[in-house]
C-alpha cells in the first residue's frame, strides 16, 4: 500500500549488521510459473549453496515515503539470476499461449529451407576427412596422447550421425533414394539402424517434452524410482555419473525390438538391422584381423564411446533444464515446447564444425526440414523475431552440473526433484558429483 506524507521512512544508521540467510533461486520456474515466498524468489528443487547477505538495523521516523512495488517474478532481473544459477546465458521469457508453431515457422526466411547439394556433400567431405585424420592420429599417437585422438575421432563420427540425421528428416538431398542410402551408410559405423532411429526420432519432434511420449529423453517417474532398490541404484548411476553415456541404453532399448514398430514399418526396420549386423559381421573381424582385439578397442570402441558422449550430451543439454517442464498431452503446447522449451548451446568452434552445427538446435525443432548448413541463418532470424523467448547457453561446467545433479525425478510442481532429496542414503554418486564437479559458468 502506498505511503503518505504522514507515513514512515526507513532510515539506516550505525554499522551494526545482522546476517540473514538467503536461499538461491531454484527450479520452480516453468513458462509462466514462478515461486516466491518471504525469503525471496526461490523454488524447491535446486539449492546450489547457501549464502549470507546482511540487513541493517533500522530506526523508524516520520517522513515522506515513496511507494515500493515488489519486482515482478517474470522480471529481467529474475531471469538473469536464474540463468546465472543454472549456467545459462539467457532464460527466455514465457511464450504467450496464443503463439502457434506456424507463427514462428512463417517468420523464418524461405531460403533456410532450401536444399543445397554442394553444401550437403561438403559436410560429407568434412566428416570423412576428419574421421580419416582421427584414425591416422590413433595409429601414430603415443599412449599418453590417445585420449586426444579418441576425442577428435569420436567427435568426427558424430558428424556422420548428423549427416544421417539430415537424411532422416529429408533435408539432405532432393533425391530421397540418395538420402536413404547415405543415411544408412552414415549410421553403419555407429551400429545405429537407420530406419528404426528415424521412426522413433520423428516421434520426438512431434512430441518434444511431452511426458511419456517424447522418445529422446524422459525424466524418471517417481513410482519407477521407488519400485525396487536394484533399479533405483541403476537409475541413480545412469542419470548421474554415467548420464553422458545414457544414449547407449537408449540405443539398445529402442532400436532393435521389432515389437516397438508398426506393421507398416517392420520391413524397412529389418533392412536397417541387416545392414548393421552385416557391418558387425564383416567390419569387426577385419579390424581384429588387422590390429587385434586391442586394435578394435583403439580404433572402434573408444571413438564409439566418444560419439555416445556427444549423443547424450547434445540431447540432454537441448532438452533438460530445471525451468523447462515436461507436460502431459492435455497441457502440452507445440510452440512452447519447440521454441521456448528447446535450448541453444554454443560449443568450441571445432566441435560445432565437426558436428555440423547440430548444437544450433532451436530452429531444427521449429522445422526439421531445415538443413544443418542453414541452421545458423535460421537461428539468427529467430533471435531477431523471438529473441526474448529463447533459452541460450554456452557449454560450461555449471550447466552440466545442474543437469546431472538436479534434473532427475519428474514433479508436476517443481519440474524435477533430485535423487538425493528422495533417497539421500542411496544417492552418494550425486553427492560425489556435487562435490567434485567444477562450478564454473
Amino acid at each position: 500500500m502506498a505511503c503518505t506524507l504522514a507515513d514512515s521512512l526507513l532510515l539506516f544508521k550505525g554499522s551494526f549488521q545482522k546476517p540473514v540467510l538467503r536461499r538461491d533461486i531454484a527450479s520452480h520456474y516453468s513458462p509462466g510459473i514462478f515461486s516466491i515466498n518471504s525469503d525471496g524468489l526461490i523454488g524447491k528443487g535446486f539449492r546450489r549453496q547457501r549464502n549470507f547477505v546482511t540487513r541493517n538495523k533500522v530506526t523508524v521516523i516520520r517522513a515522506v515515503a515513496v511507494p515500493v512495488q515488489p519486482a515482478p517474478v517474470e522480471s529481467a532481473e529474475y531471469r538473469k539470476q536464474l540463468a546465472e544459477d543454472y549456467g545459462f546465458r539467457q532464460i527466455g521469457q514465457p511464450l504467450p499461449a496464443d503463439v502457434t508453431l506456424k507463427d514462428v515457422m512463417n517468420s523464418l526466411p524461405k531460403e533456410v529451407f532450401e536444399i543445397d547439394d554442394v553444401k550437403a556433400w561438403k559436410s560429407v567431405l568434412i566428416s570423412v576427412t576428419s574421421y580419416a585424420m582421427g584414425l591416422f592420429m590413433i595409429s601414430k599417437a603415443p599412449w599418453y596422447l590417445l585420449p586426444l585422438a579418441w576425442a577428435w575421432t569420436g567427435t568426427a563420427i558424430t558428424g556422420f550421425f548428423v549427416i544421417g540425421h539430415d537424411c532422416a528428416h529429408k533435408s539432405f538431398s532432393s533425391n530421397k533414394l540418395v538420402e536413404d542410402i547415405v543415411g544408412t551408410l552414415a549410421f553403419m559405423p555407429l551400429i545405429y539402424p537407420y530406419e528404426p532411429w528415424r521412426f522413433k526420432h520423428d516421434r520426438h519432434h512431434a512430441k518434444t517434452n511431452m511426458l511419456s511420449e517424447d522418445t529422446a529423453w524422459q525424466p524418471v517417474q517417481k513410482d519407477e524410482f521407488e519400485s525396487s532398490p536394484l533399479l533405483r541404484k541403476a537409475i541413480i548411476y545412469g542419470y548421474g555419473p554415467f548420464r553422458c553415456w545414457m544414449s547407449i541404453a537408449h540405443w539398445l532399448m529402442w532400436h532393435f525390438d521389432l515389437k516397438k514398430f508398426r506393421p507398416s514399418e517392420v520391413n524397412r526396420v529389418k533392412i536397417s538391422l541387416a545392414c548393421v549386423f552385416a557391418f558387425i559381421a564383416i567390419g569387426w573381424p577385419l579390424i581384429i584381423y588387422k590390429t587385434g582385439i586391442l586394435g578394435w578397442i583403439k580404433f572402434w570402441l573408444m571413438p564409439w564411446l566418444g560419439y555416445h558422449f556427444w549423443m547424450s550430451t547434445f540431447t540432454m543439454v537441448h532438452h533438460t533444464a530445471p525451468h523447462i517442464p515436461f507436460k502431459n498431452s492435455e497441457e502440452w503446447n507445440a510452440a512452447q515446447a519447440q521454441l521456448n522449451g528447446t535450448v541453444h548451446c554454443d560449443y568450441p568452434k571445432w566441435i560445432e564444425i565437426l558436428c555440423h552445427d547440430i548444437n544450433v538446435h532451436i530452429p531444427h525443432h521449429i522445422s526439421p526440414r531445415i538443413p544443418s548448413y542453414n541452421l545458423r541463418a535460421a537461428h539468427k532470424s529467430l533471435e531477431e523475431n523471438w529473441g526474448k523467448y529463447l533459452n541460450e547457453a554456452s557449454w560450461n561446467w555449471r550447466l552440466m552440473k545442474t543437469i546431472m545433479t538436479v534434473c532427475h525425478v519428474y514433479d508436476k510442481e517443481q519440474n524435477y526433484v533430485a535423487f538425493d532429496e528422495l533417497a539421500p542414503e542411496e544417492s552418494r554418486p550425486i553427492t560425489f558429483l556435487k562435490e567434485s564437479m567444477p562450478d564454473y559458468a
